[in-house]
């Protein structure tokens, strides 16, 4: 199996300060994203180069509840209460080129569901109890239908993934499965951590899953 990075997740409390904070931090705007019917959530986008984007995403308080766990833990009341801090970066995403072998991963990254926000349609892999897999470290999966991708649609504000370092307790486990997704990055044993390292036209800024974005 064959994937490359596609997407970095962060979430928020409010869809509406976390656009405040992200923006504030990075220093560029976030690109008007849309809704997530099926998930009760919305979001705002960053392009991170030709083929890549950061996510941030939040419970639509617009929407109906989708009577079921929303995805990335929002519905986990630890996790409402770190929000409450402000958001951050929780999971990546990689993009793999047909919707299959979610089950040779050696992790329960969930069943692949099919999702749609305005004019893009994927599928993606889902716990059904909206928890992520070691920690966030494991990346979910996700395959587009089509050649249109979000990011090529997203304006260029001058921003690029520089690095994204993992960290886990199971480093050895979590390698193997980045190994059999042929992906080059590596996993540190330690207390479970996503970093990234995002070039922005003002600097480098780094992001962490044990920090929120201020």
């Amino acid at each position: 199996m064959r994937a490359r990075l596609d997407h970095l997740v962060v979430v928020a409390e409010s869809l509406s300060d976390a656009a405040v904070r992200v923006e504030r931090f990075l220093g560029v705007p976030l690109a008007l994203g849309g809704k997530h019917p099926t998930m009760g959530t919305h979001n705002r986008l960053l392009r991170l180069g030709s083929d890549a984007y950061l996510e941030v995403v939040a419970a639509d308080p617009a929407a109906e509840h989708p009577g079921r766990p929303r995805w990335y833990h929002l519905d986990d009341d630890a996790q409402r209460a770190r929000l409450q801090q402000g958001p951050r970066l929780v999971h990546w995403v990689v993009q793999v080129d047909a919707p299959e072998g979610a089950e040779e991963l050696g992790f329960e990254v969930g069943r692949w569901e099919p999702f749609q926000r305005g004019s893009f349609s994927w599928k993606l892999t889902v716990r059904p109890d909206g928890a992520l897999e070691a920690d966030g470290v494991v990346p979910s999966l996700i395959a587009w239908e089509g050649s249109a991708h979000p990011s090529q649609a997203l304006p260029d504000v001058g921003c690029t993934l520089v690095a994204l370092e993992l960290v886990h307790p199971r480093a050895e486990q979590v390698q193997s499965t980045l190994n059999v997704l042929g992906l080059p990055t590596r996993c540190a044993p330690g207390a479970p951590l996503l970093t990234a390292e995002i070039r922005t036209p003002t600097g480098v800024r780094v992001l962490r899953s044990t920090e929120s974005i201020l």
